[in-house]
């Protein structure tokens, strides 16, 4: 199959020729129909994450057609439409008995455990425990958004957020999660302030119900931006997310909350870029909460899709560049800088 691969941490990847995957017993290959780029894929190929091994090939948000099943495999068949969370599940884990898939502690992770979806077929494992059935109404660009950043987002903002109708809900980057968590929470009835410093970001955040976009290349520093969304909010956000994950936006978000407030990290801070200080100081005198949001388990994905079939929910609009497989190895090689805005979605064929 043709693939996108690199060899080196931090060298260009290229698209070349390799082995077909196998199903392992009990997993599937998946026919990639398209493909999500991702911040994280940059981190893993960056080096930031100790599961990655080159030669590698990355891509973890995909949508697909079932190819081939292992050993074992009860529900699932040839030709079945499907995705699957980037936190595969082995299903018998203390997490897994308990429905906490997404932290499962023998997780596997395509794109970063093994070899990913940035090709023409990647492989699953435990397929029981991880794919999901596709709606028919359901396109795969559009389910290839649901695999990361449109799970993770409505996770972040439902269950470990707990959005309520009228609140004030600050997003703090606006690439694919940070979009996501704002038509999440406008769809849930809260107001959202959407902070980015890329002019088209901010437009597709208006767009997507963004009450207040803020525009963070004309503040200075992380209490700058947490001031601007205090005073839009009138006394701090109940909700704010990092969905870009930096220090900057990190302390940002816990800086601008009100009392009870409560901060979710959604975007990745690698230990070896440093741990950001926060400021426990407030996260005390006002009582704040501090909590991760990492995925969301395959049998969670019922009720995301009943709103994206009904329309409430709409992530086929995140899609805002289509490219193939050979314009990747720029296109993962330049996900540092601000962006298009949006998704770009890769079709593998």
């Amino acid at each position: 199959m043709r693939a996108v691969i690199f060899d080196q941490f931090g060298v260009r990847p290229e698209v070349r020729d390799v082995p077909d995957p196998v199903p392992p017993p009990g997993g599937a290959v998946i026919r990639v129909e398209a493909t999500g780029l991702c911040r994280s894929d940059w981190h893993g190929w960056q080096g930031h994450d100790p599961d990655v091994r080159p030669p590698h090939v990355p891509g973890h948000e995909f949508a697909g057609v079932v190819a081939e099943v292992g050993a074992g495999v009860r529900g699932w068949r040839r030709g079945d439409r499907v995705t699957a969370p980037f936190v595969c599940a082995c299903g018998q884990c203390p997490a897994c008995l308990a429905g906490d898939q997404q932290v499962c502690e023998r997780q596997t992770q395509p794109g970063f455990t093994h070899w990913g979806s940035f090709a023409e077929y990647v492989s699953v494992h435990d397929a029981d425990v991880n794919l999901v059935r596709l709606p028919d109404e359901l396109g795969h660009p559009a389910a290839a958004a649901l695999g990361c950043r449109f799970a993770t987002a409505f996770r972040a903002v439902v269950s470990q957020g707990r959005v309520a109708a009228g609140e004030w809900v600050a997003v703090h980057g606006c690439g694919g999660v940070g979009l996501s968590a704002v038509m999440i929470a406008a769809a849930c009835g809260a107001q959202v302030v959407a902070v980015d410093i890329a002019p088209a970001a901010l437009d597709l955040a208006r767009s997507f119900g963004a009450t207040v976009c803020l525009d963070g290349s004309t503040l200075t520093d992380p209490g700058a931006v947490a001031a601007a969304v205090r005073e839009a909010t009138g006394g701090g956000a109940h909700l704010s997310l990092d969905a870009l994950g930096s220090h900057a936006t990190c302390i940002a978000s816990v800086e601008c909350l009100r009392r009870r407030g409560r901060h979710v990290q959604v975007g990745l801070l690698p230990a070896v870029q440093g741990r950001p200080a926060l400021p426990m100081d407030l996260v005390i005198a006002y009582e704040l909460e501090l909590r991760g949001s990492h995925g969301m388990a395959a049998h969670a994905y019922p009720e995301l899709l009943r709103l994206v079939t009904a329309g409430v929910l709409r992530p086929a609009e995140l899609i805002t560049r289509t490219i193939g497989l050979d314009a990747v190895p720029h296109a993962l090689a330049t996900m540092d800088r601000p962006g298009h805005g949006g998704m770009c979605l890769i079709h593998p064929r």
